[in-house]
């Protein structure tokens, strides 16, 4: 599971990475809730806390272990 700060995350290229991925990507909060990224609904509403929120913290958890490589560009895991 890779940590990232929500604060620092370029949406676009997050979005590209998470089409990329061939299984499911989570985003689990720091509160615990548990958003599959692969849904357009619950990228809505992550990204929804990500322009609500200052300095947010959450985790990066992809089913399949090699699509981690697609956010291995993204500034991630300064977390």
């Amino acid at each position: 599971m890779t940590h990232f700060n929500l604060h620092q995350l370029d949406l676009n290229a997050f979005n590209t990475a998470v089409s990329s991925c061939t299984g499911d990507v989570y985003m689990v909060t720091s509160e615990g809730d548990k958003l599959n990224l692969k849904s357009k609904l619950c990228q809505l509403i992550g990204f929804q806390r990500l322009l609500q929120t200052d300095r947010e913290t959450a985790q990066l958890h992809c089913t399949n272990p090699d699509d981690e490589q697609f956010f291995s560009h993204l500034a991630l895991s300064n977390a």
